[in-house]
């Protein structure tokens, strides 16, 4: 098969995985009964426990008041507490439950198996391929984020 059409291959590939991602997510959130941003604001937190209320707006690239929003809905849905930084009494801290462990557990520790085991059939180089393909893909990724950013906006 000539190079180009393995390249389109690949792409197509990229495509679907994508879709699965997504697809994932989706059924992720509904389980847990979240929308997509709240799920977002959920897995930062669980990755940076505790982590600001300012850092999630950061992380999560959303408006302040959104971002309270989201900590509402979370903290009602009983996955995050908040508490004062003891260091800092104007800033809020965002901490995942046991309950948001627990569903951490429960939707992400199978998906994480699920690879590993998968990958394992890979040898060693191979597995340094797929580990360059993904951070180029993940550089290419940023630089079209960076690009589409730098576009006046569509009327």
């Amino acid at each position: 098969m000539p190079k180009d059409d393995r390249v389109g291959k690949v792409a197509v590939r990229i495509r679907l995985l994508q879709q699965s991602f997504d697809a994932f997510d989706e059924a992720a959130a509904a389980w847990l009964g979240l929308n997509r941003t709240d799920l977002r604001c959920l897995d930062l937190i669980l990755a940076k426990d505790p982590m600001s209320a300012g850092e999630l707006t950061t992380a999560a690239k959303l408006s302040p008041a959104a971002t309270t929003t989201a900590i509402d809905r979370l903290e009602r849905a009983g996955f995050v507490t908040r508490s004062r930084d003891a260091a800092n009494r104007r800033r809020v801290l965002v901490a995942a439950t046991e309950v948001a462990r627990a569903a951490e557990r429960m939707v992400y520790r199978p998906l994480g198996e699920a690879g590993t085991s998968a990958l394992r059939h890979f040898g060693e180089e191979e597995l340094d391929v797929i580990i360059d393909f993904l951070e180029t893909a993940r550089r290419v990724q940023e630089e079209q984020t960076a690009r589409l950013k730098g576009l006046p906006v569509r009327e």
